[in-house]
């Protein structure tokens, strides 16, 4: 009697797609980074939580490439496992190498990953490491516990059982902008000037001051989103401007820049629309006794040259001072205060502020 033929082996499933992400945001930012991401065409249901936003995704990842209010952008990959080293499992390793190899293929234009590491709650056991020498030989990357490229998040799943793997789809942050080649004492975080951006509703028809310019950050931001009629950068530091000019030129856009005090600017009477700060803190740069002159000084010059009903969002971390001054008769006849928003970064907690000019 001939011998049956085994059934054929059904076709191995392909991986599912990924399309579960989930951004990083600094507390406060998440309804900025929200609103940026309702905007994208393929994104779904953004849901935001303390410090990051969940959403589904279908579409190219140059669009999540080029988010300016997040700190980064990762894949989340559920497991339906009591631990993590049950990863270690062949269906789950498989699933985990199909994802990494999905983020190495999509890795931004002109950037590729050569090394990993794990970022985990027990990150140095025994079990983390096995799976760090695995991943290593299945894909090739270099394990670097400290400064890999391709970033694995590990961790319980926030709202089932199971753990949830996260990878980074850049090998560095976005919000270090690569344009960034001069940097100063107390310089700007780019996703809180992107927000800060936002927040001023910036037209092309407007003309745009950035006051105390520092290296920069908040001008170049608007250069590369949507140049305003006018973009001027000042500062009363030749080393700023100098700074400016080199970050301006890494970014490929042009800014007019003017060296000058932003208590006695040399233009005319409502002559922009728009003014945007991150004047000194009193820690890394200024003292907080200056501040005390400084503060005032600005918004009333500030109040000179902007039209009425123009804006001014500043960024600081003398929230007390700030709110004497915004009570100050001289500047509550000049500015009215419409929002403020506290940010959470670097062991600080500055505040946003949108005013508007009153006429």
């Amino acid at each position: 009697m001939p011998r049956r033929k085994p059934p054929p082996k059904a076709p191995r499933a392909a991986p599912p797609a990924l399309t579960a992400f989930e951004a990083e945001v600094l507390p406060g930012l998440e309804p900025f980074a929200a609103a940026e991401l309702r905007a994208l065409r393929g994104v779904r249901e953004p849901r935001a939580a303390a410090g990051a936003v969940r959403f589904a995704f279908a579409g190219p990842w140059a669009a999540l490439h080029a988010l300016r209010t997040v700190v980064a952008v990762y894949a989340v990959v559920p497991f339906a496992v009591p631990r993590p080293k049950a990863l270690l499992g062949h269906e789950h390793l498989t699933r985990l190498l199909a994802a990494i190899a999905a983020v190495r293929r999509g890795a931004p234009a002109g950037e590729r990953f050569a090394s990993f590491r794990l970022g985990a709650a027990g990150e140095g056991s025994s079990v983390l490491m096995r799976l760090a020498e695995t991943l290593a030989r299945e894909t090739g990357l270099a394990f670097e516990p400290e400064t890999g490229e391709l970033l694995l998040r590990l961790r319980r799943a926030p709202h089932q059982e199971g753990w949830e793997a996260l990878l980074r789809l850049t090998p560095r942050p976005l919000s270090a902008r690569r344009w960034r080649v001069c940097n100063l004492p107390g310089g700007l975080n780019a996703g809180v000037a992107a927000a800060m951006l936002a927040l001023a509703e910036v037209r092309a028809s407007d003309r745009l001051l950035n006051a105390m310019c520092g290296s920069g950050t908040l001008a170049i931001e608007q250069a590369l989103t949507l140049p305003p009629a006018r973009l001027l950068a000042c500062d009363t530091s030749a080393a700023a401007l100098a700074c400016t000019r080199d970050n301006a030129r890494a970014a490929g856009v042009t800014l007019e820049l003017l060296q000058a005090d932003a208590t006695a600017l040399p233009l005319p009477d409502a002559s922009v629309s728009v003014v945007v700060a991150d004047p000194p803190w009193g820690d890394a740069v200024g003292t907080h006794g200056r501040n005390r002159a400084l503060y005032p000084a600005f918004l009333l010059e500030a109040a000179r040259v902007t039209a009425p009903g123009g804006r001014l969002v500043i960024l600081t971390h003398e929230l007390r001072l700030f709110d004497e001054v915004l009570a100050q008769p001289a500047v509550r006849a000049r500015w009215d205060s419409v929002r403020s928003v506290q940010v959470f970064h670097g062991g600080h907690r500055p505040r946003l502020w949108l005013l508007r000019r009153l006429a």
